[in-house]
Formats: structure tokens, C-alpha cells, sequence
């Protein structure tokens, strides 16, 4: 598949006046007139370097009966919101309908939230009703782990004229626990930035944290990765809010907030460079080095599977495997490297020695005049292949 073609505008050239690091705040939810106009003059008096202010119009539920929004009589508040206090403003669309009743309200800019974007003919829709206006979209990760979705819900939007195009990590839903309500799982935006350097994307740690007190702590990783920018949830009573009332924070503890962050520079200064370059000459010479070892590793697992092959010796030994893993996890464990790490890289590692040891074993029984027996490894599970 050849790479898409997303080449979207950065906030400089979005022409709003945006800054990076973009700071977005407001309520998860827009519950009333007063509670929308208190919460932006809270936000214009307490934290000033906040350009745009957010609110859910419709908020998706996963079961009916909570609040879903007051719909389209909210979108009113939020023009009032701009009138007054002079912030962009931005809320979520997820049917044609929506995107006609913002346009019409005059809402700087859209979002499309996480159970919307892995839907295809959702985004499609969005796009097909998007068509023609190139008004900045937000496009949020997909609830699951999923990097082509998200790319896909992208080059929709892109492919439909829409330039002042963004990304929004907001987290993923995982099985494993985290004191998170939603794993960050910082790696797939990281790829998802590498594949498109040009691309502006920011941090929503509100719903990553699910907790206030864990915002802090989400908000400086995402700067440090180079995000462009964070969304956080600001209510003017937050242990009242009609949703996510945990995750969200008052005005002045959003100012305290940002006051309490490192904001990095995407480039080092001139007089660092040189020594910022030694470091990155060294990492490239280091993967050079791993790369010529797993390498050489491969060879010796080629042979390994010329050995077995010739003694008729099965490919996948379940035994050799989990001993070798629990090895390799106590001996990485010391290095300081994460369990999850090291499980994948081992995975990556064991596929890649399978793959070599079947293709030599195939090599074989090919040649004229060889005689071969195997076994069939395909459909093995992970918990019963050996390390090779």
C-alpha cells in the first residue's frame, strides 16, 4: 500500500492566530447557558494562554437513559462564548446533521470523537457533508488500538478538501489495568507523528486520566513527546457535571495546571545541537549494531532449522520457548526495560526466526533430489512456540 497523502496545514498557516503548544479548555459537556459562559470567563481570567474553548453539544452515551447533550440549543451558548470573551470555539459533530446545525452557529472548528472515527461510513459521511468548507477538524483516535483507522478517518477528511486537519490522543480502551481510564499507549501516536511529521496533533490527558489528580503527570509526558498541543476538561463546578465529572477541573486549577509544566522546544537551540547530534550519532550507530546482531542471529537460526529438518526435529518446541522467555524477562527486568517491551521484542524476534526456519525448510524440499519431512507450524499460538 503506497503512503497517503496527507499533507494537512500547520496551526500557523490555519489562519486563527494559534500558537503552539494550542491549549484547549472547557467543559466535557454544555448543561446550561450559565454554566457555559461562567466556565470560558473562568478559563479568560484564570488561564489566559487558552485560545479555544471546547463543549460537547452531543455526547455520544454508550447506553441510553444519561445525558446525551442538549443538542443543537447549546450551539447558541457557544457563539455567545465567543462573542464575549473572544475564544475559538470547537465542539463534537457525528452525523451530517450535526456538522450543518455548527456550520450554521458559526463553530470555528469540529471534532470527531473516538467511537465515530473507526466507524468508516460514519467518517465518509462526515467528510461527503464537510466538503467544500475547510473548517480545521480534530480527528480523535479510535477507541481501540487501531493506527490504520485513525489514518484512514484522516485521508477521508483530507481527501474531502479539509487541510486545517489535526489529531487528537485521547487514550485507547485495553484490557490490561492501568491507573488510567484509558491506556495511553503513547507508541501508537508516536508512529502515527513519525509517518506524518507535518501533521499537528495534541493530547486530551482528561480522557486518558478519567482522574483530575492524574492530569499533571499525562499532560508533561505528551509535551516531552512533542505534542503540539492539550485539550483538558474545565468545568466551573466540575463535582456537579452531567458527565465525566472526575476529569474535569475548575478554571483555577487548570491556570495552576499549566504554571506547573515544562513546555519544550521542538528544536535544540544553537549552541546545544552539536552535543544533541553526538547522542543521535551514537543511538544510529547502536541500532546499526542490533540490527547486524539479529541479523547474524537469523543466520545461526537458519541453520538450526538445516538441523532439525535433517534429523527430523519439529520446528516448535513449547518447552525451550517459555523457558527462554521467563529468562528474558528477569534478565531485561534488570536492564530496566518494561515487561510489555520486552514480550513484544522477543515476539518480534521468535517470528522472525519461525519464518526463516520454515522458508529454509521449504528451500529443501524443493531442491531437486531432497526428501523432507515437517510439521505444519501454522496456526500455533504464542504460548506454545519455543524460542529458536
Amino acid at each position: 500500500m503506497s503512503r497517503p497523502n496527507i499533507l494537512p496545514l500547520p496551526f500557523a498557516q490555519w489562519g486563527l492566530g494559534l500558537d503552539r503548544p494550542l491549549l484547549i479548555a472547557g467543559p466535557c459537556s454544555a448543561e446550561s447557558r450559565e454554566q457555559v459562559l461562567a466556565t470560558a470567563e473562568g478559563i479568560v481570567e484564570q488561564a489566559p494562554h487558552v485560545k479555544v474553548f471546547r463543549a460537547g453539544v452531543w455526547k455520544p452515551r454508550t447506553r441510553p437513559g444519561g445525558f446525551e447533550g442538549v443538542g443543537e440549543a447549546a450551539l447558541a451558548w457557544l457563539a455567545e462564548v465567543k462573542e464575549r470573551t473572544g475564544l475559538l470555539t470547537i465542539t463534537e459533530v457525528a452525523t451530517p446533521t450535526h456538522v450543518e446545525a455548527a456550520l450554521r452557529s458559526g463553530v470555528d472548528m469540529l471534532w470527531i470523537g473516538a467511537r465515530t472515527t473507526p466507524n468508516p461510513f460514519s467518517v465518509q459521511a462526515l467528510a461527503d457533508a464537510l466538503q467544500g468548507t475547510d473548517i480545521p477538524v480534530f480527528v480523535k483516535n479510535p477507541v481501540n488500538p487501531d493506527l490504520q483507522l485513525w489514518i484512514g478517518a484522516l485521508e477521508r477528511l483530507h481527501a474531502a478538501g479539509i487541510k486545517r486537519l489535526a489529531a487528537v490522543h485521547r487514550g485507547f480502551h485495553w484490557f490490561e489495568r492501568t491507573p488510567y481510564r484509558n491506556s495511553p499507549m503513547w507508541e501508537i501516536p508516536v508512529r502515527l507523528k513519525a509517518a506524518f511529521p507535518e501533521l499537528e496533533m495534541i493530547c486530551d490527558p482528561s480522557h486518558i486520566a478519567g482522574d483530575r489528580s492524574l492530569l499533571a503527570g499525562i499532560s508533561q509526558q505528551a509535551l516531552d513527546l512533542n505534542f503540539n498541543g492539550l485539550m483538558i476538561e474545565t468545568h466551573v463546578d466540575p463535582d456537579a457535571a452531567m458527565s465525566d465529572a472526575a476529569q474535569q477541573v475548575m478554571p483555577k486549577d487548570l491556570a495552576e495546571l499549566l504554571g506547573g509544566l515544562a513546555f519544550r522546544s521542538s528544536i535544540a537551540e544553537p549552541h546545544l545541537r552539536n552535543e544533541l547530534q553526538e547522542h543521535r550519532n551514537l543511538i544510529d550507530r547502536l541500532d546499526e549494531e542490533i540490527l547486524q546482531k539479529i541479523g547474524a542471529r537469523m543466520e545461526i537460526s537458519e541453520r538450526i532449522g538445516l538441523f532439525k529438518q535433517a534429523h527430523n526435529i519439529a520446528i516448535l518446541q513449547p518447552e525451550r520457548w517459555r523457558r527462554i522467555m521467563k529468562a528474558q524477562h528477569a534478565f531485561g527486568a534488570g536492564l530496566g526495560l518494561s515487561p510489555h517491551f520486552i514480550q513484544a521484542l522477543l515476539d518480534a524476534v521468535h517470528d522472525e526466526s519461525i519464518r526463516k526456519q520454515t522458508d529454509v525448510w521449504e528451500r529443501e524440499q524443493e531442491a531437486p533430489g531432497i526428501q523432507g519431512s515437517s510439521e505444519n507450524c501454522n496456526g500455533s499460538s504464542k504460548d506454545d512456540a519455543p524460542f529458536t
